[in-house]
């Protein structure tokens, strides 16, 4: 096979391919007395595998699982894998959490319209004001400030520290709540907090499937390699 067959079927450039091996994310090929790439149904394999790790796991991902396999180290190849597995768990879980967190909220009445003190929030929450000051720091919560300078904190600040405090019970770091808790700040209404959600689950589901892809592609081009 030469480049070009291995790159007509991904809609890729013949360089595209020459780049792949050079970048050891493809076995090395043979050549031809006069110096052409010799490709074979395994270095197909290889790329339909990488290109198929890319979409399921990443760029990182794929090229040290894909450079793990041809420098002899499938468990490091496979450890790659499993950690992909994990944030993806680890994300399903957040978002299992932050639905439970908004149908609590969204179950409870209205919160009162007056602005609490760090104090009255902190023992709302059964936290020490240095908590308080800690997410804000991180960036979890932005509250106001009155004409003496003390913090105020109105009814969306006490939703994101009720979903805040969710979050750091399940264990999960201040950096990752704070992004949880930006994209629940900006995205408006309960409507558009639910359109939001919904998103987040199909790009889950995407993913996951993929996985499931280049697993398939992935156990093909080690059966190859394993043949030849």
């Amino acid at each position: 096979m030469r480049p070009a067959d291995l790159a007509r079927e991904h809609g890729l450039s013949t360089q595209a391919v020459r780049n792949y091996e050079a970048d050891g994310f493809l076995p090395p090929a043979d050549r031809t007395p006069s110096g052409y790439r010799i490709y074979t149904g395994t270095h197909a394999a290889a790329l339909r595998a990488y290109l198929a790790l890319i979409r399921g796991y990443g760029h990182p991902t794929a090229g040290r699982v894909m450079l793990a396999l041809h420098d002899g180290h499938l468990d490091d190849a496979l450890l790659a894998i499993d950690r992909g597995h994990a944030r993806l768990l680890r994300d399903r879980e957040t978002l299992g959490s932050v639905r439970r967190a908004v149908g609590d909220l969204t179950a409870e009445p209205a919160p009162d319209p007056g602005a609490r003190t760090i104090g009255e929030l902190a023992h709302r929450l059964r936290v020490t004001p240095a908590t308080l000051r800690n997410w804000e720091q991180a960036g979890i919560l932005t509250p106001a400030r009155d004409a003496a300078g003390y913090r105020v904190y109105r009814a969306e600040d006490v939703r994101d520290a009720d979903l805040a405090h969710l979050l750091r019970r399940g264990g999960y770091p201040l950096g990752h709540i704070a992004t949880v808790v930006e994209q629940i700040r900006t995205a408006g209404g309960t409507e558009e907090l639910s359109r939001a959600l919904a998103g987040w689950q199909t790009r889950l589901t995407a993913q996951g499937v993929a996985m499931l892809d280049a697993s398939a592609h992935l156990g093909d081009y080690l059966a190859l390699r394993r043949r030849t």
